[in-house]
């Protein structure tokens, strides 16, 4: 196993289970579920010895998260990809429309990176990860981890929102110029400022706006949900959208179109943008 991160703990008032305690200690492992993940499958370590979710924290102990070593019999889904920046710490590459970015499925980006990056060379080189997520029916611009500082950094970058990204998007119906959407998903805070670029008149939908996006905050589908709350739902969202205006058989019409951030160990400027698919210019070229 490789060490990735060690949290010290201070004196306590009273004990309390690592499974409390351990929540967002550890930069690349913020959530609760992924806390008891780790524990599980014995990542996790207290002064010295495996634990398990029992165990109580009483203070002063040493508290280590480990990384399983890479298993190089893995198969590997063999997915050519377009790549728009690498070094050996970080990569930026393009994600279809209609693929997953991980989780159980074998047709996912994170199989297909070890396929497409180069190996970093530096001492903690790890298996390429992505950073952040996309949906499945978004197309756009993924970032990716290469060594485990790099995973820590850029996990860092999202939290302090550091990164910026831009999205596009085709809205259905009228819209004003530009506007902020400023609604909670799942009682927590979400802000959504937009731009419409270009409106076209449509038979079907009335109005076919192309759309600039700045998501201030990183909830699960924020996009869709705050479009279709104002009345603009995203063009072919099955899952946000207003009753007999489903366009079907061409996908969600959401990319996420630029990266800009500043790179966490050479601190060079990176603004990365990848240009709209074509089924968005064939909407607003005619």
């Amino acid at each position: 196993m490789i060490l990735i991160e060690t949290h010290k703990v201070p004196p306590l008032y009273k004990p309390i289970r690592l499974q409390e305690y351990g929540v967002g200690i550890f930069a690349s492992l913020p959530t609760k579920s992924g806390l008891k993940k780790a524990i599980k499958n014995n990542l996790i370590f207290v002064n010295g010895k495996p634990s398990t979710t029992a165990l109580f924290i009483k203070g002063n102990e040493t508290i280590e998260l480990f990384q399983a070593e890479d298993n190089t019999f893995k198969k590997h889904f063999n997915f050519p990809l377009e790549i728009l920046f690498e070094d050996d710490y970080l990569a930026i590459i393009y994600k279809p429309a209609g693929i997953l970015v991980s989780g159980n499925s074998f047709a996912t980006i994170d199989n297909a990176l070890t396929q497409n990056l180069q190996k970093s060379t530096l001492p903690t080189a790890t298996r390429p990860r992505p950073v952040h997520r996309l949906d499945y029916p978004t197309s756009g611009l993924l970032l990716i981890g290469k060594t485990t500082e790099s995973i820590i950094s850029l996990n860092k970058l999202f939290e302090q929102k550091e990164i910026q990204k831009t999205y596009h998007a085709v809205c259905i119906g009228k819209m004003k110029r530009n506007g902020e959407i400023d609604l909670p998903i799942d009682d927590k805070n979400a802000l959504t400022l937009f731009e419409v670029i270009q409106t076209v008149t449509s038979p079907r939908f009335g109005h076919l706006n192309l759309v600039k996006l700045h998501p201030k905050t990183g909830r699960k589908h924020q996009l869709r949900k705050h479009l279709f709350s104002i009345g603009n739902p995203i063009l072919g969202d099955k899952e946000y959208f207003l009753e007999d205006l489903v366009l079907h058989r061409k996908g969600l019409f959401l990319h996420a179109s630029t990266l800009s951030f500043t790179h966490p160990f050479s601190k060079e400027k990176i603004t990365i943008t990848k240009e709209l698919p074509k089924k968005f210019k064939k909407i607003f070229s005619q």
